[in-house]
């Protein structure tokens, strides 16, 4: 566990949904591997390309974003912390899921937010937050260059990071940041190609710890089951 430069919890689907996320961006987390990605006719770009600034997080949601140890803590006591953490939670039911375009990119999102899955996100970041190390001003100024509202400005001040708690949204990466054609046409084929594989409901009933490596690719540590 202490291989790892940073750390994240995610949410980590298992079963079909799973293989096919990985199978698609080309890295499976789980396995820590790369995998061969499925070749899609009607694709606007290649799979590698199109899937080249997601592959190195694995198919996941976030709920606490990635950090680096704070001083006087380490890995065990973060894993500890997660395993407590996540005894006390109770299964979230996401309805359904769909494929969307956010802006420049393709991802799996709820069809609908839920008010569930924002509460598990609030509490993981505030329960697992003594662990993470203040961001320096080479990661401060990236975050504020993507042009912050004052409200997610005191997040990123308070929590490292400015999408959180109210500005909290789950979402499934599949894609690189594309022009607005390319987004839709990779949503649209997609789809088909995934809507075999997402169960309904889609049952969130564990988080993982997953670690990033020198190559900035991201590992399963460990799946926590939640048992609140």
């Amino acid at each position: 566990m202490d291989r790892f430069n940073r750390y994240g919890i995610y949410v980590v689907p298992e079963g079909a949904l799973y293989r096919a996320g990985a199978d698609w961006l080309g890295w499976d987390s789980v396995a820590g591997k790369p995998v061969a990605q499925p070749d899609l006719p009607g694709l606007p770009l290649e799979p590698d390309t199109l899937t080249a600034t997601p592959r190195k997080y694995g198919f996941h949601g976030t709920i606490k974003p990635p950090f680096f140890l704070a001083d006087g803590t380490d890995v065990q006591g973060l894993d500890a912390a997660a395993r407590d953490f996540c005894a006390t939670q109770t299964p979230v039911t996401i309805p359904r899921l769909e494929i969307r375009r956010l802006g420049g990119f393709v991802a799996m999102v709820p069809a609908a937010p839920s008010e569930a899955l924002s509460a598990l996100a609030a509490a993981s970041v505030e329960a697992l937050d003594p662990f993470r190390a203040p961001p320096g001003e080479t990661e401060l100024a990236k975050r504020r260059n993507s042009g912050l509202n004052d409200r997610q400005e005191a997040l990123l001040a308070r929590w490292g990071y400015p999408y959180v708690m109210e500005e909290f949204r789950y979402h499934m990466t599949l894609t690189g940041n594309l022009s607005h054609d390319a987004a839709e046409t990779t949503r649209d084929v997609l789809i088909p190609h995934f809507a075999p594989h997402m169960p309904e409901p889609f049952v969130i009933d564990s988080l993982c710890l997953m670690g990033e490596d020198a190559e900035g690719r991201f590992h399963l540590v460990h799946r926590y089951t939640f048992s609140g």
